[in-house]
């Protein structure tokens, strides 16, 4: 690793993760030093040896993805049917260490025995540790509120548990009036991991090595 790579990498070297089931042009290819592991490599196929930052795919896994499949139907929209890739991502940061990223009230807590983060700071939870964040303290323009699935040789470090609104949102229009409304985000955007938020999920990837 260079010295311009060494200044990229959120932390010291040696600086190297798997980051699972995330775009091939996403903001970790950016990163030399982060082995990434989009769909056209089958992220539930990671064996190792390096701890992981996981993002498996969430849409099974929220209201949104009930209303789908009550309207639509369809094997592919039926809830929780993620063909394994929540179930792989737990299992690779079980096995290797790191962080596991969804976003908050997701099903695959309970489905998966972890337990609900508590409303501030780091929990237990089932092998490791949860909490929630909302990535508008990192970054992201809508409040985005994320937990967060850790498990390390050390306890996780503290987060920035600001909890900012945001100046547009996620998703459909409140019904309530206008009032409750911000502009809406496109999807891409919606969807992209902040650059502050993903040195942070790095940097506790990196720690749980330690």
């Amino acid at each position: 690793m260079n010295e311009a790579q060494r200044n990229e990498c959120p932390s010291l070297a040696p600086c190297y993760v798997a980051a699972l089931f995330v775009q091939p042009d996403g903001c970790y290819s950016e990163i030399e030093a982060v082995d990434i592991w989009p769909e056209d490599r089958d992220a539930r196929l990671y064996s190792g040896p390096f701890p992981v930052v996981a993002h498996p795919p969430c849409q099974r896994y929220g209201n949104l993805g009930v209303a789908n499949y009550a309207r639509w139907g369809g094997e592919h929209n039926r809830p929780l049917n993620d063909s394994g890739c929540f179930a792989s991502a737990l299992a690779a940061v079980n096995c290797w260490g790191g962080v596991l990223e969804h976003p908050a009230f997701s099903m695959a807590w309970p489905i998966y025995n972890l337990d609900r983060p508590p409303k501030t700071g780091w929990g237990p939870s089932g092998a490791g540790w949860a909490c929630e964040v909302w990535q508008s303290a990192y970054g992201h323009r809508a409040r985005k509120r994320t937990w967060l699935y850790y498990r390390g040789n050390s306890e996780p470090p503290e987060l920035d548990w600001s909890r900012p609104n945001g100046t547009h949102q996620v998703g459909f229009q409140d019904q309530r009036g206008k009032e409750r409304n911000r502009p809406t985000l496109s999807k891409r955007e919606a969807n992209a991991t902040p650059i502050e938020f993903r040195d942070v999920l790095i940097r506790l990837a990196l720690h749980s090595a330690t």
